[in-house]
Order: structure tokens, then sequence, then C-alpha cells
């Protein structure tokens, strides 16, 4: 059931630390109507590098899960928010993405039961990054995880935090991402003790973006990546 009535809350985020003279990012919250009744999902999702909070994909993804009944919520990185084109380091944005987390569960009275995060390329990469560290999550989604180095699928192999995930882990990707061979994600996943989903968006890249000459509009794969991600938190649950 679609709910139609979902209200958007614009944020200011605190910082446990701050980055530079960045003590708060920016957030958007989407609040279903009724909230807090029914099953009480809450869900953070970050953007990844080279892009913010605003990024098209991040925007429909957070609307369609509103919309959807969860607590939806996206947020920038301290160099989004400060402009920067170069991402923090790790450990920054890490503490960054706990930060907006602890939004979700700000009222206490109407903090969600059931909590999933994760984003797009870099934001993917620390919410695993997060969730391998003791943030208790029921699941993490990761569309368009930079496995390793451009064209490069055995060198700098980005998988360690994976290893280490004790919760359900959703990977979407692109056929056309260059920085995650699917080859290379499927003999990864040999080595990943968790549950683990993949489902494979044709002619997309890292950022899911499609060629025209696919003659696929680019709303259509948000739909796509919305309908798996929104079935697969609920399959998680159930």
């Amino acid at each position: 059931m679609v709910e139609s009535s979902a209200r958007y809350e614009e944020l200011r985020i605190p910082l446990d630390e701050p980055v530079g003279d960045v003590a708060a990012v920016s957030g958007a919250l989407g609040v279903p109507e009724w909230w807090p009744t029914g099953s009480r999902i809450g869900i953070a999702i970050a953007h990844g590098s080279g892009r913010d909070m605003n990024d098209p994909l991040v925007v429909e993804l957070q609307r369609g899960l509103t919309e959807r009944r969860m607590l939806a919520l996206r947020f920038n990185f301290p160099f989004a928010e400060a402009k920067r084109p170069r991402p923090d380091r790790p450990i920054v944005l890490e503490r960054a993405l706990r930060s907006a987390v602890a939004v979700l569960g700000r009222d206490p009275s109407a903090s969600p039961a059931h909590l999933f995060v994760g984003g797009v390329g870099l934001g993917g990469q620390i919410a695993a990054q997060a969730a391998a560290s003791r943030l208790r999550v029921n699941g993490v989604f990761l569309i368009g995880y930079p496995l390793h180095s451009r064209d490069e699928p055995t060198r700098n192999v980005h998988a360690e935090p994976l290893f280490r995930m004790v919760a359900p882990l959703l990977f979407v990707q692109g056929t056309r991402d260059r920085t995650c061979d699917l080859d290379a994600l499927k003999r990864t996943f040999t080595r990943i003790g968790a549950r683990k989903t993949l489902h494979v968006v044709p002619d997309a890249d890292h950022a899911m973006s499609v060629p025209k000459r696919s003659g696929r509009p680019q709303a259509d794969v948000a739909r796509e990546v919305l309908d798996v991600l929104d079935s697969w938190c609920r399959h998680v649950l159930a």
C-alpha cells in the first residue's frame, strides 16, 4: 500500500567531532503518516563520492521508502557538506554515519524497531564498515559497491569489512560497473559468512546510470532498485 501523506523534515545533524569547520551536516527525514505504527522500519541512505544527499537516486529511494511506510533518512557526509571534492577519511565518514543513524532514534517513543543502513558506492562501503564495527542493524544494502580499483578486479580489493559481517547483505550491481567486476564479487562471496543477496541491473554503472542506447528511462532503474530494496528489507524481517 502506497502512503500518500508522508512528511519530510530538513535537519541539521550534529557531529560528535567537528571536521574542519563542519560541526553539523544536512539531512532530510521522511516520516510516514501514522508513524510509528506498522512494521517500524528505519533506514539510513548514504551518498557516494563526488555526490551529496541530493543525488537523484538517493532522493528517489528515500521518497519511495517513506511512501512505503519506512522512516527514511538521507544525509551529507562532511566533505559533501563543505563542498570538498575529496572524501574524508573512512573513520570520519563512519562517525558521520553513526551520528545520522542516531537521528532515527531521537524520539524513544517513536524509534524504529528495525534498522537498515546502506548507500550508493562509498556510502554503502562506509555502512558495511560501521556494521562490521558493532553498529547493530538488521541488514546492510550496497548499491554499486566499490570492490576494487577501476578496471582492475585483483587490485586494492575492499572486502575486509564484508568478511566480518553478521547482518544480511544486499548487493545491487550494474553490469557496467568498472569498480565491481561481477565474477570478482562472486569469488568474494565465498568468503562472506553472512547471508547475501545479489541483484544485477543490466547496463547500469556504479551509480546505477544507464546509457541512452539501452532504451531504458533512468526513472525505471530507480524504481527497480527501490522495489528490490523494499522487498529485501521485508524478506529479511520475515
